[in-house]
């Protein structure tokens, strides 16, 4: 068994939003840094996995913000890995300042074949997942499943260059630009704690056009962001 990983960063200018705190975007950001950071480093990282035509994809995530750090604060992130199958492997997420426990995450990851697009077998990376697995339980819930919600209201965009990354496919924290863009300024500025949930279900690749559906109900708001009638992604963001 492996103990968990601590990297230190700092909050920088374009980091912050305009009440110059982390933006939620830049919180994700950190964690999915971190992971490839840390997995690189315990030998399964994408590099390696490119070498057998593999690569990972996030298939869940979520992320509980207790507190966001403000422009230039040091911050420390705590990474692990407890628990792995043949289809998916949870990665898990602590962001501190000091003492004080800013946010934590909980990641659900899949291996794709990179010219098929299908999920993969991960037992081949048993071995080397074995020697990096550390028995410290998740710090929040995993991910929901989220289920199919009716938009009340509905924008649309296209997949443009800005927007692919290195999977060739949306990368995920435009998804999360996405969602925070139609939730109500006031409500990011004001905002004391939330939790994010966000379902990945299917690839949006270059050229296509995305429809972002959202509804409110109290302090919660789902999304459900589809291209030519295929559901692509879910998301919930419920303020505390």
């Amino acid at each position: 068994m492996a103990e968990i990983s601590t990297y230190n960063y700092r909050i920088e200018p374009q980091d912050v939003d305009f009440t110059l705190r982390a933006s939620a975007s830049s919180i994700i950001n950190y964690m999915l840094n971190v992971a490839g950071v840390d997995a690189d480093k315990k030998g399964f990282g994408v590099e390696r996995l490119q070498n057998k035509s593999c690569t990972w994809v996030l298939s869940r995530l979520g992320v509980e913000i207790i507190a966001q750090a403000e422009q230039y604060s040091p911050i420390e992130l705590d990474t692990w890995v407890n628990e792995f199958n043949r289809l998916s492997s949870t990665r898990n997420f602590r962001m501190r300042l000091g003492d004080n426990l800013l946010a934590a995450g909980v990641s659900q990851w899949c291996m794709i074949n990179m010219e098929t697009r299908s999920v993969v077998d991960m037992s081949l990376l048993r071995e080397t997942y074995e020697e990096a697995m550390v028995d410290t339980p998740s710090p929040i819930a995993a991910p929901a499943r989220l289920r199919p919600t009716e938009p009340t209201t509905t924008t649309s965009r296209p997949v443009a260059y800005s927007d692919i990354d290195f999977n060739r496919h949306v990368n995920t924290l435009r998804y999360v630009d996405m969602v925070f863009d139609a939730i109500p300024l006031e409500l990011i500025e004001r905002n004391a704690g939330m939790r994010i949930d966000f379902n990945f279900i299917a690839e949006a690749r270059y050229g296509e056009t995305l429809t972002v559906g959202s509804s409110a109900e109290g302090n919660i708001y789902q999304f459900e962001i589809s291209s030519d009638g295929k559901t692509l992604c879910r998301a919930r963001v419920e303020f505390k």
